[in-house]
């Protein structure tokens, strides 16, 4: 039996069928639908893996599991994830940022995939079927629905995606699991009433955003949205710091250089060199950096240098406060927004508990797990969804060869 409906889940019962078509395999989803989080994904096209080819980088993608996962990957990794859809007709192509999705551009093509290999190997589906309990027995395992019925396993996968609450892992609590607390990953930063918000929409393509105080920091895009920042640096950034702000209560600061390819001191000599070469332009009009120039507008008032300010009427005062806004731009969060679908979560199963060559707990011969619920979690752009379909296979193969 495989607890949960989504792409851990799915992709371990439809291997687990179709390497050993003796077992009988039955998926018991929760809700009334499954697949619902691929369906979703990437604004409904299913961002289903990343191209990156070379396991150590791969893995330093995840900021929970990366030593687990370098060592699982050498089982399936990208490559073989690429191999599998395409083999049943469902090709991926790469876009610039190194996401992968299916060529249909829909999540519907991976969904109808997944489905026609279900019906394909006789993958049960129990639909509206929460597991209130799992006793171990001598010999498999006994599931204790929530509406009282029950059933006899030999195997079970929990891969019930990943929860936000440490109380909702209370229905494993008979079997003692270590679970490392859940914290939101993958959010963005919050700015309430600044007036960096009244540019949203606005995005710097080459950006370094830093946590102050920490060692943490991210470089790429940043978008300016009407509550504050996003954008894949932003994301990355909340990602790789999630307990770090959680345990602040996500009030913190963060330094914003929105044009990484200078820093403050070889800005402050490019700013220095305009003045000189073009004394009587104003510099409103003299946008070196290839910001928008909206964000050029609102760094040079902050740095108090109106619109009829030449570069010659620039005073040392105002020539490295510029210098500073432009690289070193600070700003107080205020909390945080969830990133929409691509929402995971920080915690889960520990992975102490869990052997990464089989996904099987180390406890319990014949549990495994899958997927979110495990404590692993990757930046956005398709990690997360090549950890479910690693975890899956690995469990999905382990579990064949014990049959």
């Amino acid at each position: 039996m495989v607890i949960g409906g989504g792409a851990a889940g799915f992709f371990c019962a439809v291997n687990a069928a179709r390497l050993n078509p003796g077992l009988s395999v039955i998926i018991a989803e929760r809700t009334g639908q499954v697949l619902q989080k691929v369906k979703v994904s990437g604004g409904g096209r299913c961002n289903v893996t990343h191209a990156c080819f070379d396991i150590q980088e791969m893995s330093a993608c995840y900021p929970r599991g990366e030593r687990f996962l370098r060592k699982a990957f050498h089982q399936f990794f990208v490559s073989d994830t690429i191999e599998w859809f395409q083999e049943r007709g469902v090709l991926l192509k790469v876009e610039e940022d190194g996401r992968m999705f299916p060529e249909a551009n829909t999540s519907q093509a991976v969904i109808d995939c997944l489905q026609q290999e279900a019906q394909a190997y006789g993958v049960k589906l129990e639909l509206h079927a929460t597991v209130g309990k799992i006793e171990p027995l001598e010999a498999g395992f006994k599931i204790n629905f929530s509406k009282g019925q029950s059933m006899l396993t030999d195997f079970v996968v929990i891969a019930c995606g990943g929860f936000s609450k440490l109380s909702q892992f209370e229905w494993l609590s008979n079997l003692q699991l270590k679970v490392e607390e859940p914290v939101p990953s993958l959010f963005t930063f919050n700015f309430p009433a600044h007036s960096l918000n009244q540019l949203m929409g606005i995005a710097a393509p080459e950006s370094s955003v830093k946590i102050s105080g920490t060692k943490l920091s991210s470089d790429g895009p940043v978008l300016i949205t009407h509550w504050g920042l996003s954008g894949p640096a932003v994301l990355r950034l909340s990602a790789f710091a999630a307990r770090e702000l959680a345990q602040r209560g996500y009030r913190f600061s963060v330094v914003v250089n929105w044009c990484s390819i200078y820093n403050e001191q070889s800005i402050a000599e490019k700013i220095r060199n305009e003045r000189n070469a073009s004394p009587s332009r104003k510099v409103i009009n003299g946008n070196f950096t290839g910001l928008a120039s909206r964000l050029w507008e609102h760094l040079l008032a902050v740095s108090g240098i109106d619109h009829s300010k030449r570069w010659a009427d620039l005073t040392v005062s105002m020539m490295n406060t510029l210098s500073k806004k432009c690289c070193a731009y600070e700003m107080n969060a205020l909390g945080k927004t969830t990133f929409k679908d691509e929402f995971v979560s920080a915690g889960g199963i520990s992975l102490s508990e869990i052997d990464h060559n089989t996904m099987m707990s180390k406890k319990y011969p014949g549990l495994y797990f899958a997927g979110e619920v495990m404590d692993v979690d990757g930046i956005t752009g398709g990690y997360n969804f090549q950890h479910a379909w690693t975890s899956g296979y690995i469990a999905a193969s382990h579990i064949c060869k014990s049959q």
